[in-house]
């Protein structure tokens, strides 16, 4: 058994690059979750949704390893309409006044296994800073199957929290005081990812300006398409005007004929 254990625990180390990186939190693929509980009856959930920060992990020495984060709470959402509203209120997060949710990390420590960390640090609500300490599992790293040029990082945290110890202690004889929070995060090594949205953007211009060049284009044959009808509709004009003749003049052709035999 203790064979077992220690070539999981080498397997998990050699899985795990040596060099520190510096990462970028990719906001598409990170989310956080609010959980608490309910008059004892049930444990309801808040889902945020817009995740921003960067963070820089050394597997190799994880006690040089820092993160910060910012969370939008304007992208705070319950599936209730009217439970999203009283968290926005100002009796809890007052997200008219204070629109964020910020965390910066202070320390970074094993915890017992390669791929688990603590990490310390300030969390900033409603105005109100508090040391927090969340328990981090390093899911994976590597490069992304998609894009090889891109090593990712993926991250879960948990937490569990006062919401009183922020300013929001309203009602905590019907719901709960505690407030856990659970983090999946990916990040993305910023140099790759950098030149990656720089490419993305390259793209976009060059198809920008395809998409330009053919609505010039189409605004040219629709020009030319207007006037061959204008040039059609001339010719058609022209085309009446002499039927029109013609007939007239067959017409005075055929009088004078009968003119001249009945003069005859």
């Amino acid at each position: 058994m203790l064979h077992h254990h220690v070539l999981a625990v080498m397997l998990a180390l050699a899985s795990l690059p040596l060099q520190a990186a510096s990462y970028t939190i990719d906001p598409r693929h990170t989310q956080g979750v609010l959980s608490w509980n309910h008059l004892g009856f049930s444990n309801p959930t808040a889902q945020f949704s817009l995740v921003q920060g960067a963070l820089q992990f050394d597997p190799a020495n994880p006690a040089a390893s820092t993160v910060r984060a910012t969370i939008a709470l304007t992208h705070l959402h319950t599936g209730v309409p009217e439970l999203d509203d009283y968290l926005r209120d100002p009796v809890f997060f007052d997200v008219a006044q204070f629109p964020t949710v910020t965390f910066k990390s202070s320390k970074v420590e094993t915890a017992g296994a390669p791929n688990r960390l603590k990490v310390g640090g300030d969390l900033t609500v409603r105005g109100v800073t508090k040391p927090v300490m969340l328990e981090v599992t390093v899911n994976k790293i590597g490069s992304d199957p998609r894009y090889s040029e891109l090593t990712m990082a993926g991250f879960e945290a948990t937490a569990v929290l006062k919401r009183s110890d922020f300013g929001m202690g309203k009602y905590v004889d019907l719901v709960s005081d505690e407030i856990r929070i659970r983090i999946t995060c990916q990040a993305i090594e910023s140099n790759a990812y950098a030149k990656h949205l720089q490419a993305d953007a390259a793209r976009a211009v060059k198809d920008a300006a395809e998409k330009a060049l053919l609505a010039k284009n189409a605004a040219a044959d629709a020009e030319d398409a207007e006037k061959d009808a204008a040039q059609q509709a001339a010719f058609a004009k022209y085309a009446a005007e002499n039927t029109g003749m013609a007939g007239q003049a067959a017409e005075n052709t055929s009088a004078t004929m009968d003119g001249m035999e009945k003069k005859q």
